[in-house]
């Protein structure tokens, strides 16, 4: 894959694992940028190396201490975390519409530039239909695994 700037969201408990995704980016020389929230709803995304520290936020989402910010219309693949999906690429996330409020940028486009989202769940998540919301974000793609 030829994005050179990727974000990947830090795994809690009952989601799909993506460490080894962030690991092998960084032996592929990518630069990594996880996602970090504030208390006014609004979604960041710092960057990660492998002796970064981390400490859990106020929802116990793992958040990097320390790290570069940028801008989310300057990543090229972001991996995203998914409790729903259909095979319409359409997401329902935890409720909080972080994702659909960060990348809202992506809704005016007529062609998929980046980033590019790819949501990520296991097989169990597939549901057959879902409505989306006016503000929802569409995947571009997802992938999914056996739990």
């Amino acid at each position: 894959m030829s994005a050179r700037l990727v974000a990947c969201y830090l795994p809690m408990i009952d989601e799909v694992d993506t460490r080894l995704i962030i690991e092998r980016g960084w032996r592929a020389n990518k630069r990594i940028f996880v996602p970090i929230t504030d208390d006014n709803g609004k979604m960041f995304f710092r960057e990660i190396r492998p002796d970064t520290t981390l400490h859990r936020n106020r929802m116990a989402i793992w958040e990097p201490d320390s790290g570069e910010f940028i801008s989310p219309r300057q990543l090229q693949l972001v991996v995203t975390p998914t409790v729903a999906f259909d095979s319409f690429n359409h997401r329902i996330g935890m409720g909080g519409g972080y994702y659909d409020r960060c990348f809202s940028f992506l809704r005016h486009r007529r062609h998929w530039m980046k980033p590019k989202l790819f949501g990520v769940a296991f097989d169990c998540q597939k549901v057959e239909k879902i409505s989306p919301n006016t503000w929802d974000i569409r995947l571009y793609q997802t992938f999914s695994e056996s739990s």
